[in-house]
């Protein structure tokens, strides 16, 4: 019994501290399935047999207690060190976020991969995407991309990964499907600016901002509204912008012929 607690609260754990949390990824899915195009859905949905993209993108968390996916767990982020960019210090033999993300696309694409294998990655891309919009999923090395940082949000114990990934959206009290509603509210011109760049370059944005959450953070410190005031819109708009791209990334791996994707997997 003592076994099962324990392996049951590494699982816990793992969930916790890992990934935007259910509403964060939940949000960024459903404005996917906002912009995506009427042939994308129409491949979504035959692949994942009519779930959405919002419940389909937690999936990379709920099997990660299963040790048979061992192997994917250092999809979920990219680490640095300092200002290094990508590739400037050696890639993770063992794969990262980009990596995991490029591979997906690749997978999906491919007609000899199996339908099963199709909705596999297809759930697995969904979930990466997401995971590559968190701040910390681009955080340093040396700290586990913040879990090693103790915070106490309102009192409780936390660290300065799950403060992001969790704890200020379950704190703003509102369920992903109210998030997405309220978020999807940017202009074209806008989301054709978002979605600008290469992988890579979206990477280095959120390095960008993992620098500055940083930066501003004072370890041991007890966070709470002046914390929310000055970040949570910098969540938010994550949150958006992760939705927006996973759509352009679906439209774009649907398509038969696709220029935008060589250019944007460019140099992984």
């Amino acid at each position: 019994m003592i076994k099962y607690i324990l392996i049951l609260c590494t699982s816990i754990s793992l969930f916790a501290n890992n990934d935007w949390g259910k509403t964060g990824h939940r949000t960024v899915g459903e404005i996917a399935a906002k912009h995506i195009s009427k042939n994308t859905e129409k491949q979504v949905n035959k692949l994942l047999q009519g779930e959405s993209l919002a419940m389909v993108s937690i999936y990379a968390d709920e099997i990660r207690s299963n040790p048979e996916y061992n192997s994917f767990a250092p999809w979920h982020y990219v680490s640095f060190n300092g200002d290094k960019k990508y590739k400037e210090e050696p890639v993770n033999p063992k794969g990262d976020i980009l990596q995991g993300i490029k591979t997906c696309i690749l997978k999906i694409r491919d007609k000899n991969t199996s339908t099963k294998d199709k909705a596999f990655y297809l759930k697995m891309l969904v979930h990466f995407v997401g995971d590559l919009h968190m701040p910390l999923h681009a955080g340093n090395k040396h700290d586990k991309g913040g879990n090693d940082i103790k915070l106490k949000w309102f009192g409780n114990h936390t660290n300065l990964h799950r403060l992001w990934d969790t704890d200020m959206i379950e704190s703003y009290k509102m369920s992903y499907s109210e998030l997405a509603s309220n978020l999807d509210i940017v202009p074209a011109k806008e989301n054709q600016k978002i979605t600008k760049g290469t992988l890579t370059d979206w990477a280095h944005e959120t390095r960008a901002i993992a620098l500055k959450v940083y930066e501003s953070t004072e370890e041991d410190k007890n966070e709470s509204y002046v914390y929310m005031y000055h970040n949570f819109p910098i969540v938010k708009q994550q949150l958006q912008k992760g939705g927006v791209r996973l759509a352009m990334v679906l439209d774009e791996v649907f398509k038969k012929e696709s220029a935008w994707l060589i250019s944007f997997l460019k140099n992984i």
